[in-house]
């Protein structure tokens, strides 16, 4: 196993660094173990209890079944709960897509790295103090991450996955979350579209859908923010009538109550060369967090405590590839019996796609600019008197792309904006404001020689800030800006152990937070932790 160089340095303003001593010429058969240089999850120092969910080796399509029961020793409260997910590999394998459901909801969701001939191991946290009171009665539990296992591919995914519960004190008070927390009933669909039904309870008062949206299954739609509009002038290998726009879209009996820009998720198979990703993943990669869309002002036309017809559709999409799996969150008004309102007829700006398509030179061309808005609004008639929510979101894409005859040199350049907010107005008081900005940045390039080399060179920025308000009073916020910058080369046309494999890698995590700062980085060169630090002061 490969030897881990250095370790981050948790302790207000201290840091770390590590420099690796011997770096192969090329990628062997071991390589360090990932990791990467993202925030650490904050653990309270309370009476703590781990229950394991999840112990199996996955060599197939089969889902693992197992029960949960909450932890008797750690009884009452919860100021946090943590998932953490181990797993182990070695051999060959591809990159798998793996998710984890308890009590048919779904609360995580991964991709797994490729392993080295010798093998790996890597961790996996992820807060999920937004489901605990799921986690306070027996559940069942399902996970499947999807794998082959034959002559060739021989890497068996071993992973363990535990919920630590964390007590309170006066510095960790008991967590807030949802009252309720369930799945989309009886759902249907594909290519893209799934539709099921929601049934809240009738004093609801709050309602949030978590879609943990992902193209897969290594098609077009995988790799869906390089595709190319279908009236492009050659055979590029993915096109679709909207090029690259994809556009994450839920609705409520027949009509649009939210939109979202859906994450560009990069696979560590990603980008025709998986020496980029073995010891450093590109944002998310192992945390597939979802799209949060704020479902309040359709509350008022659901609390009839009847089923209603809810889908989640992704526009644009050619065909199937597409996964949504959706969490519903919800809060009640304890004493009201049935919460009643109105519901304003959204309103929208006119989708603005346009595709154009060229030649420059020796290469093709298109060039994607996109541009979406949704405001809705509702009130809600509550035991604390009326309140209004407005939610606004925009989508917006610009894309340049351009390739050679034969796709021997294909790159891009995009850029994904969604932004919005939420106000709640109540009573005679001051409103409370919630703004967002998130922003996706990838530029890459990938040539191809006739010997058979591939070279990739790629640099992802996911940068965002959010925050929570009421009148000049701001609470928690929180800023951040992940970058990874990456070049790799390799034959693809040799066996394993001659394709002479090169690579270079980097990821600066940096964060400032109502609840304090952490800056990250790591360095990587075939396959070897180069430099390896953090710190926590701002």
């Amino acid at each position: 196993m490969a030897a881990t160089l250095g370790a981050l340095a948790l302790m207000a303003g201290t840091a770390a660094t590590s420099g690796a001593a011997d770096v192969p010429p090329y990628f062997g058969s071991d390589h360090d173990n990932p990791r990467t240089a993202d925030r650490p999850i904050a653990k309270p120092n309370t009476k703590s209890c781990t229950s394991r969910i999840v112990d199996h080796g996955f060599r197939d399509f089969n889902v693992y079944t197992s029960a949960f029961t909450p932890p008797a020793q750690c009884a009452g409260d919860w100021s946090k709960v943590v998932l953490t997910m181990h797993g182990a590999v070695k051999g060959r394998q591809y990159d798998r897509l793996g998710w984890l459901k308890v009590g048919g909801v779904p609360v995580f969701k991964t991709s797994t790295p490729e392993p080295s001939a010798d093998g790996i191991e890597w961790s996996v946290e992820r807060d999920v103090t937004d489901y605990a009171t799921l986690l306070r009665s027996p559940q069942e539990v399902q996970m499947s991450i999807g794998n082959v296992v034959d002559d060739t591919y021989t890497g068996v995914l071993d992973v363990t996955v535990d919920l630590t519960f964390y007590g309170t004190s006066a510095r960790w008070p008991a967590a807030k979350g949802a009252e309720q927390v369930q799945p989309l009933a009886d759902p249907t669909g594909g290519a893209g579209d799934t539709h099921g039904t929601l049934t809240i309870k009738p004093n609801t008062e709050r309602l949030v859908a978590d879609v943990y949206a992902t193209g897969s299954g290594g098609g077009c739609e995988e790799f869906w923010y390089t595709a190319a509009p279908t009236k492009s002038p050659d055979d590029y290998w993915c096109k679709t009538d909207q090029g690259p726009w994809r556009e994450l879209q839920v609705y409520v009996d027949g009509r649009l109550a939210g939109i979202a820009t859906p994450y560009p998720h990069i696979y560590t198979g990603g980008w025709s060369n998986p020496f980029l990703w073995y010891v450093l993943p590109a944002p998310r990669a192992f945390d597939i967090k979802p799209v949060q869309l704020d479902l309040t002002p359709f509350v008022a036309s659901m609390t009839d405590g009847k089923a209603h017809q809810v889908s989640i559709k992704v526009d644009g999409a050619a065909g199937g590839g597409w996964d949504v799996p959706v969490a519903f969150r919800s809060w009640q008004d304890e004493h009201s019996t049935r919460v009643t309102g109105t519901v304003r007829a959204p309103q929208q700006t006119t989708p603005a796609v346009s595709n154009t398509t060229g030649q420059d030179g020796a290469y093709f061309t298109a060039d994607l600019n996109g541009r979406h808005g949704l405001t809705t609004t509702g009130t809600l008639n509550t035991s604390h008197g009326p309140v209004t929510t407005t939610v606004h979101r925009e989508v917006a894409q610009k894309t340049h792309h351009y390739w050679a005859d034969g796709e021997t040199t294909d790159g891009q350049s995009t850029t994904m904006t969604d932004t919005g907010f939420v106000r709640t107005a109540a009573g005679r008081g001051p409103a409370t404001y919630a703004p967002w900005s998130f922003g996706y940045d990838l530029t890459g390039r990938i040539d191809t020689t006739t010997a058979g080399d591939i070279t990739t060179d790629i640099k992802v920025t996911d940068r965002g800030n959010q925050l929570v308000a009421r009148g000049p009073s701001r609470g928690a916020w929180t800023s951040w800006d992940n970058a990874y910058a990456g070049r790799a080369t390799w034959n693809y046309i040799v066996p394993r152990e001659e394709r002479r494999a090169t690579g270079t890698s980097s990821q600066d995590f940096s964060t400032r937070a109502s609840d304090g700062c952490w800056h990250g980085q790591i360095a990587t060169q075939n396959g070897v932790v180069t430099r390896e630090g953090s710190k926590t002061r701002c």
